[in-house]
């Protein structure tokens, strides 16, 4: 998270804004914790330039939560079409197949989860339910860098995304988009929230063994109030949006700006792997994340010195995914150009000395 924001947390967790309460203490249906919702609901609709014409949910479960959620919302027991490219879209099929006819219309397995399979190929399914894809694969390093067009693709059923580790990162195309979830935790706050933006006309659509309290109409209808909602995560979320919405980078402001600051981030990391080759990246130029960064020393069995190496320098957590291995840097919203910078001399003198 942003440095700003834990710090102002900080500063109000005995009293927020002179109510003599934490955060922590206050009741969801109190008049304190509901300026901070209507402020955060407000933030986030500007932030992401989210249409009327949808619901922001603010909801409990966390994107793997959300693989039963989806399906027992919009599913009506039918057939939903999915497009596997990494490890999270696996899960994601794995679990919706408990609730529906769940059917892998394209996947990349066989590239080794290093490039996204083309549009043009996908086998959807008339009148299936809904097209679900993760638009950035944590662990595989892959991400969409456009949405698919299904409509374009003679597909008219609504587009899932789930957009957790990318989330504010770069813009959405809500034409093209139906339903879009993801956890807080990477770019918006804290672990425990869990943020639903859905269209109007897919609310009511629920079968009859989804929980109450997983009914997106019912807690569209409540203002996500239905149960008591994670109210400390909502606030930390907040002033992240706020801290998101006053961001620049020359004209541009808010998401438009971390856009342009997250793709010279990733850039600078892809194009110093690029002409080394003590270090590689195995996934295709056209769909590399620019949030999360895989990459691969040459010889692997450097690999604890190097690990051991960026501990003293400060740099942390950049042993990669167990299922894939090697290293992964993670260069979410709030991580500075400084911290790329950084990681990047130290590899630039890891090879030095190396050589």
């Amino acid at each position: 998270m942003p440095e700003a924001v834990l710090r102002e947390a900080a500063a109000e967790m005995l009293d927020w804004h002179g109510s003599g309460m934490s955060v922590m203490e206050m009741s969801h249906r109190g008049k304190e914790f509901g300026a901070i919702y209507a402020k955060a609901e407000a933030d986030l609709r500007a932030l992401l330039a989210v249409p009327s014409n949808f619901q922001i949910l603010f909801m409990q479960g966390g994107g793997l939560g959300e693989n039963a959620i989806v399906p027992m919302n919009l599913s009506r027991g039918g057939v939903a079409d999915f497009v596997v490219t990494g490890s999270w879209s696996i899960k994601s099929h794995k679990e919706a197949k408990r609730y529906c006819d769940a059917r892998i219309v394209a996947s990349n397995a066989d590239d080794q989860h290093t490039q996204l399979p083309d549009p043009s190929t996908w086998r959807l399914t008339p009148g299936a339910a809904y097209v679900h894809v993760c638009t950035n694969e944590t662990i595989n390093g892959i991400e969409f860098q456009t949405l698919p067009d299904l409509a374009a693709l003679g597909s008219d059923a609504p587009l899932v995304i789930d957009f957790s580790s990318h989330v504010a990162s770069r813009s959405v195309d809500w034409s093209r988009v139906g339903l879009a979830f993801g956890g807080a935790q990477k770019n918006l706050g804290p672990a425990g929230l869990t943020i639903v933006v859905v269209r109007d006309d897919l609310l009511g659509h629920a079968l009859e063994i989804c929980p109450s309290a997983f009914n997106y109409k019912t807690v569209a209808d409540n203002q996500s109030m239905y149960n008591t909602p994670p109210t400390w995560g909502i606030y930390m979320a907040g002033l992240t949006f706020d801290w998101l919405l006053r961001q620049t980078e020359g004209e541009l402001t808010g998401v438009a700006a971390m856009e342009r600051r997250n793709a010279a981030k990733a850039a600078l990391l892809y194009d110093f792997i690029d002409g080394s080759d003590f270090y590689a990246n195995r996934i295709s130029a056209d769909c590399r994340s620019r949030m999360n960064v895989p990459f691969f020393l040459a010889d692997e069995g450097r690999n604890e010195a190097f690990l051991a190496g960026a501990r003293e320098a400060g740099l942390l957590q950049l042993k990669g995914h167990k299922s894939v291995g090697g290293m992964r840097a993670s260069i979410y919203n709030a991580m500075p150009l400084e911290g790329v910078q950084a990681l990047v001399a130290y590899m630039r003198e890891f090879e030095r000395s190396r050589a």
